[in-house]
């Protein structure tokens, strides 16, 4: 804790920066962080800085906040362009780079978490990290997911965002929210051995079991494609699954995620009217995990966040994996696949047809959960750990807020 000059004591301040351009994954992750930090610490507060459209619809926990910067969106070429301001993209960055900076300087966390991007978008996050970096106010934590993408791709990646530099200038951790045994994200990145040294894998982000309310009428699987933006293929696979086996069961409960709209989403509504409560569906629900909890089996996609519920709520699971823009689904359920924890649907293997689809819809019957791979549970200690870490870093920090 700080002494303010009117005597009055002030509690660690944390705050999470992710930019959230796409799907929900990283305002998820940061919120889990941000619970888990001010849970294990009374006195402290956490605020989040997200780009994410969708923020206002979660709820967050005692002492933690969001700050909202402006959105972004990226066209289907890859270039980007601001959501609905009607500027062009480098005056959207520009305005969310000094949002960012006065948000530090007035909030003053203790700890900075930066969520995968070591720049930020389009770099925005380098005034505040070297302004950071020069007064010495915060610690800086660079958070990785488990797999970021192939190794030759990241490698070209973070040299066209300066990242590498970054990353070596700026933090002080780098944190890996994996395990060692299940991939190592850096791998092809050329990062000094210093840098390597302040490394830590975390082990995954265990999803709170608390609190979880009445599941729907059992037994049912639980189709999520996530956020939903990139997930009208899995979808479409899985009501084609019902539409042409009419004795394929259980039945579905389908949560299309916040960006899976428009006339896909009605098309979609209209083909599960016709299923007859064969498939439910909704459109975006904030306890997902009551969902999960009461699940049979699970057909979703491999995002980062998913995974982790799959592993703390030991469900039985088909991962239907995008393979674009980038392998990062890919890689995760094809390793997770052979550590026993999950099967894979894959597009080259097994075909993305109604049949596999059906056959694996079948299968969740009897297929085992994560736990049956053994050693599952030592790759949950995420949040136990990142806690133990913002405890030692705020502990560094004692003496100079004595001084």
């Amino acid at each position: 804790m700080t002494t303010l000059p009117n005597n009055t004591v002030r509690g660690p301040r944390v705050m999470l920066y992710s930019h959230d351009t796409f799907g929900l994954g990283h305002l998820r992750r940061s919120r889990a962080l941000a619970e888990a930090i001010t849970s294990a610490d009374p006195s402290a507060s956490a605020l989040i800085l997200t780009g994410s459209p969708v923020a206002g619809r979660f709820t967050f926990p005692t002492r933690v906040d969001h700050v909202r910067l402006p959105g972004v969106i990226k066209r289907a070429d890859g270039s980007y362009a601001s959501r609905t301001m009607g500027m062009d993209i480098e005056e959207t960055t520009q305005l969310r780079a000094n949002l960012i900076l006065s948000t530090v300087e007035s909030y003053a966390p203790d700890i900075l978490i930066v969520d995968k991007e070591p720049s930020g978008f389009r770099g925005e996050l380098l005034p505040t990290l070297e302004r950071l970096s020069t007064d010495g106010s915060a610690q800086i934590v660079l958070g990785l997911r488990d797999v970021l993408d192939e190794p030759e791709v990241l490698a070209r990646e973070w040299e066209r965002k300066d990242a590498i530099r970054a990353t070596e200038a700026y933090y002080d951790e780098i944190w890996v929210y994996g395990s060692r045994s299940v991939y190592e994200p850096t791998q092809g990145l050329p990062l000094s051995a210093e840098a390597r040294a302040r490394m830590h894998w975390t082990g995954y982000l265990r999803r709170d079991l608390g609190d979880i309310g009445p599941a729907p009428q059992q037994p049912y699987v639980l189709i999520t494609p996530g956020g939903g933006g990139d997930g009208a293929t899995m979808v479409d696979l899985v009501l084609s699954a019902y539409e042409q086996d009419p004795t394929l069961g259980p039945r579905a409960v389908l949560v299309y995620g916040p960006f899976l709209s428009g006339e896909t989403r009605e098309d979609f509504e209209t083909r599960v009217a016709r299923l007859d409560g064969r498939v439910t569906a909704v459109g975006f629900e904030s306890q997902i995990e009551t969902l999960f909890a009461g699940a049979q089996g699970v057909v979703a996609m491999g995002g980062y966040n998913t995974f982790c519920e799959l592993l703390s709520f030991d469900r039985p699971a088909v991962i239907v994996p995008r393979t674009k823009p980038r392998l990062e689904q890919w890689i995760r359920a094809s390793r997770a696949e052979e550590l026993g924890l999950v099967s894979m649907l894959d597009e080259n293997r097994d075909g993305l047809t109604p049949a596999s689809m059906i056959k694996a819809i079948r299968a969740l019957e009897t297929q085992t959960p994560p736990s049956a791979a053994g050693a599952h549970a030592d790759l949950l200690d995420g949040l136990d750990y990142v806690t133990t870490r913002v405890e030692s870093l705020l502990a560094q920090r004692a003496p100079k807020a004595a001084e």
